[in-house]
């Protein structure tokens, strides 16, 4: 029942068969092509008078098709031809307007379009609006969403010529809350909608489209041409068309020519597809809408006749045709393909291809293409809707200089402009954070005239922005690089003239945004400005920067019209809504034998060799997408067409794909996140053949294989052993545990001179709050003598450094303020108790075996005459007595070392306490900050064994590998060793293989 959970209605009485007129009505068969059958009839008909071809008309369903029937004369023209006129009626599917020729024919004059986009600006403030009042807003970037889905609703509400005021008078009783909302906004937007067109002088694309129709209907039927009249490859069912083609079925000179219409079904299953009362219609099956059509024009499936041009009945592939339709059979009687007699010899010059992976899926299909290439005079095409498998496709043929001729296009947002301009967008709402600051920066197309020079000020700034997020905003970036941690000084000061010279080209753009009320015009006319300032003028060349601005131009130009409430921050989603429904395509002169298509570029046309790829369940057919206006009952109740329709449809492009010499299927195991399903299509054509064959070139090997090295050595565990005069003979206290838990780490810093780089937009690490709290703790020692009242108020001030993000303040504030007041609570009991703070952040130098010890102590106390107390303040959690009984976690030995031994000129004495203040949380408490000692304990140490046994192991370590020849091992002790030069040393490589 179409889908509408209706009957059809009772045809009307016809003529007496001697005085009914019979239509003029053909289909090609999937197995021959059709634009080339198509040109090989006409020219049989009608070539003979050159005049006579150049007056007739030939309709087609849209722009693609008519360059297909024109290349088809091409090919076909041996001494040149004046060609018919070649009209597109229009594909509401890609918003494309009628050929120009029907508005000379149309009669009366009606009104123009409006534009797609205008109109989208419209409907999406209606929708604000509406929304306003149901207190359910929604931003700009969601109601432009929603107003290109009411778009859709509204032009298939023409297309069907359904009266939008039934809208009101459909019971609602049944529906959830959601859809009767939906409903009711949907009402009262199409009650406004016509006083919007008809203030702007407008009317709908689709309502256009089916007066200029009706209008040429109309007078053909009044008034027959007396030129031919052929409409080709349409298989649209709106009533409009539908009428169209009856009206040429019977002109004197007209004929409609169907694509891939199976006259040969049986008549049960041409019952089954159509349905009756009981039983609904298989919208799914590819011949579903060809039945649609045929009784929208009032003819009977046996008045359809085969074109009898460009091959016949006796075609070797005819029975390719035949099982194919078998295989499409509605689901009860597919019982019948146990009858069939060797079904897999109907498919021959069909093969199938599972690989493991879109890319090796990609790889395969490009060495199909590329063999085609050998072969002399032949075609070959990629047919596919997966566009990601297509520009994969597209790339790897690059590397034998094919360049395939992608009509599908790419969208906008693909593009190199298309991608600064969402860059750009998405570092202006994001206050210029430092992700899509750096990403914005080092987009190919910025400063291309100074390159070398802009990257690397873009790298420098790169360097300088590691770790925590500064402030945002220009100014938090310029007072971070001039006042930031002192971790990064140097960094942050290499970066200041790049950042100077970036920062004057961002400044009016962050200005733009920061007016008070801004409007969509307004914002993107700062966008395009910011973009010519960063890209020159070669953001606006080529193809993808004309589109680019064009699609601008629209928007500034029809803004106003658009959403009323403005937010900036959903600017990014907003473009890129827009950006991808903008196609690029490539202009003309790709190789002439390879060609990439989409489903609807490979209507009508034809190679040699077809390669249907991404033949998976929500790729081919893809997934339905939801309406979000309409119920799936309100749509059957209105007789729009149902979510599940385009099924039917890509099964039929299927079916005219797999008409050609050739054919190989192709689809990948798994997807980019999860297993996948093969293809609905696959699945039948596989259990009813009992294995589709598989191509007798191996391509999966062969994609395997292209990339892949012959010999592969496995990586060894690292040791580096440079001469001893070579290594270092300095060390600081905290990489004495680096050089003995992976001397390769070691290495990797001190001889190679390499350091970790910290993330960018990092959370804020040990380095980081070490940095500032040692900081604070310093300038408390050396200018407030530890007044306990003042370091809670320096902890303050250094978390309000401008160049600190305020979520980072807000985050660590109140645990550094708790840790500063256990701080100076502990000291000030401490002095009271006789213990003087003798020397804060002080540098320190001994040479022991050979090798001078250097060191930056944290604290260091006066205890009683000549005593020492050894602090060490941590951030986290200090290290555990198993470590320090295996000789790790010396730190605090070592400076005492340092100390006894006269490395400070202010603290000579005997280490007696050593301890580590940590500033984390108190698991016994549950405040922050405890202290914690590593002679302490039942397995502690009493602190002068501590110290020689501390002597004994440092002599061992520097002795093995800074004076002797011990090869610098790659993690001698995991447990203990740091990330930081995993990748470099090609860890997961060797660690926990057999040699």
């Amino acid at each position: 029942m179409w889908g509408q959970q209706r009957p059809f209605p009772k045809p009307k009485p016809r003529l007496p068969v001697a005085e009914a007129p019979r239509p003029a009505i053909f289909t090609i068969p999937p197995h021959r092509a059709f634009a080339d059958a198509l040109v090989t009839g006409i020219l049989a008909q009608f070539g003979k008078g050159r005049m006579a071809m150049a007056r007739g008309t030939i309709l087609l369903p849209n722009a693609r098709a008519a360059r297909a029937i024109t290349d088809a004369f091409v090919r076909r023209s041996e001494n040149g031809l004046l060609l018919p006129r070649l009209v597109a009626i229009g594909d509401p599917e890609l918003d494309e307007r009628t050929g120009a020729m029907l508005d000379s024919l149309e009669g009366d004059a009606i009104p123009p379009a409006i534009d797609p986009l205008r109109r989208q600006f419209l409907l999406a403030r209606l929708i604000q609006q509406e929304r306003a009042i149901e207190r359910n807003a929604v931003d700009m970037a969601e109601a432009m969403r929603l107003a290109g889905e009411l778009g859709r609703v509204l032009d298939q509400l023409h297309v069907e010529q359904v009266d939008p005021a039934r809208l009101g008078k459909i019971d609602t009783g049944s529906l959830s809350h959601h859809w009767q909302t939906s409903l009711n906004q949907l009402g009262v937007i199409l009650h406004r909608w016509p006083e919007e067109l008809a203030r702007i002088g407008c009317i709908d694309l689709a309502d256009r489209r089916n007066r200029q129709l009706e209008a040429v209907a109309s007078r053909w039927s009044d008034a027959p041409p007396t030129e031919f009249v052929i409409a080709a490859g349409i298989g649209t069912t709106a009533p409009a068309i539908a009428a169209l083609l009856k009206t040429v079925a019977y002109l004197p000179q007209g004929q409609v020519v169907l694509a891939g219409f199976d006259a040969t079904l049986p008549e049960e299953e041409w019952a089954a597809i159509v349905g009756d009362e009981t039983n609904s219609a298989i919208e799914t099956h590819p011949q579903f809408h060809l039945a649609l059509l045929l009784h929208r024009m009032g003819i009977a499936r046996g008045e359809v006749a085969a074109w009898r041009w460009g091959g016949g009945e006796g075609d070797a592939r005819d029975s390719r045709s035949a099982a194919l339709s078998r295989a499409m059979a509605p689901a009860k009687f597919t019982q019948a393909w146990a009858d069939l007699k060797n079904p897999a010899q109907a498919f021959k010059g069909v093969h199938a291809l599972e690989l493991a992976t879109p890319a090796e899926e990609a790889q395969a299909i490009a060495i199909a293409l590329r063999e085609s290439v050998e072969v002399a005079g032949q075609t070959a095409a990629l047919v596919t809707p997966d566009r990601d498998l297509a520009g994969r496709v597209s790339a790897l043929l690059e590397r034998w200089g094919i360049e395939a001729d992608d009509s599908a296009g790419q969208p906008l947002s693909t593009t190199t402009p298309g991608a600064l301009l969402l860059a750009l967008a998405t570092a202006v709402v994001e206050k210029f954070a430092p992700v899509p600051l750096l990403a914005l920066i080092k987009h190919p197309l910025v400063k291309k005239e100074e390159r070398l020079v802009w990257l690397e000020g873009a790298r420098a700034l790169d360097l300088a922005l590691r770790g925590p997020r500064p402030a945002e905003g220009l100014a938090g970036i310029a007072a971070f690089l001039l006042e930031g941690d002192d971790r990064t000084s140097k960094l942050r000061l290499a970066a200041v003239p790049a950042w100077q010279a970036i920062q004057a080209l961002l400044a009016p753009i962050e200005a733009g945004f920061a007016v008070a009320n801004p409007s969509l015009p307004h914002l993107m006319s700062t966008l395009r400005e910011g973009l010519s300032a960063l890209a020159d003028d070669d953001i606006w060349s080529k193809q993808e920067g004309r589109t680019l601005a064009d699609l601008l131009a629209d928007i500034e130009a029809h803004g106003e019209e658009g959403p009323t409430d403005i937010n900036p921050d959903a600017l990014p989603q907003l473009l890129r809504h827009l950006l991808d429904a903008v196609p690029v395509r490539a202009v003309q002169g790709g190789h002439p034998r390879i060609a990439i298509w989409g489903l609807i570029e490979a209507q009508l046309q034809s190679a040699q060799l077809m390669i249907l790829g991404g033949l998976n369940e929500g790729v081919w057919p893809a997934l339905a997408a939801p309406d979000p206006w309409l119920a799936p009952a309100i749509r059957r109740e209105l007789g729009l067409p149902s979510l599940e329709r385009r099924i039917g449809l890509s099964a039929h492009d299927l079916a005219g794909a797999m008409g050609a010499l050739h054919v190989l299927m192709t689809r990948a195991k798994r997807d980019a996140r999860s297993p996948a399903i093969a293809s609905r299509f696959w699945l039948r054509l596989d259990t009813m053949t009992g294995g589709l064959a598989k191509p007798p070139e191996r391509y999966d090997l062969l994609a395997r294989a292209l990339d892949h090295s012959q010999t592969s050595r496995r990586a060894s565990q690292p040791a580096p052993s440079p001469p001893v005069a070579e290594r270092p003979k300095a060390i600081s206290v905290t990489e004495v545990d680096t050089l003995k838990a992976d001397p390769f780490a070691f290495y990797a810093r001190k001889l190679l001179a390499l350091a970790p780089l910290e993330a960018i937009d990092a959370d804020p690490g040990p380095a980081w709050r070490g940095s500032l709290i040692h900081g604070v703790l310093e300038d408390w020692a050396k200018k407030h003598n530890y007044a306990a009242e003042m370091l809670p108020n320096l902890m303050t001030d250094a978390l309000n450094t401008p160049g600190i993000h305020p979520l980072t303040r807000t985050l660590w504030e109140p645990r550094f303020l708790a840790a500063a007041a256990w701080i100076a609570a502990n000291v000030a009991a401490d002095r009271a108790d006789g213990r003087e703070p003798l020397l804060s952040e002080e540098k320190g130098t001994i040479t022991i075996a050979g090798v001078t010890l250097a060191c930056r102590s944290d604290r260091i106390d006066r205890v009683g005459a000549k005593g020492l107390a050894i602090v060490d303040y941590k951030t986290g959690t200090p290290p555990t007595a198993k470590m320090v009984e295996e000789g790790f976690a010396r730190q605090l030995g070592l400076l005492a070392l340092i100390a006894e031994k006269g490395g400070y000129a202010k603290a000579e004495g005997v280490a007696e306490l050593f301890e580590y203040w940590s500033l984390a949380r108190d698991t016994k408490t549950q405040g922050f900050g405890y202290r914690k000692s590593p002679t302490t304990g039942k397995n502690g140490l009493d602190p002068e064994t501590f110290v020689a046994d501390t002597l004994v192991k440092f002599e061992e370590t520097v002795g093995a590998w800074l004076t002797g020849s011990e090869p610098f091992t790659a993690k001698l002790k995991p447990d203990y060793a740091y990330h930081d030069f995993d990748q470099l040393m090609r860890l997961e490589e060797w660690q926990g293989r057999d040699a």
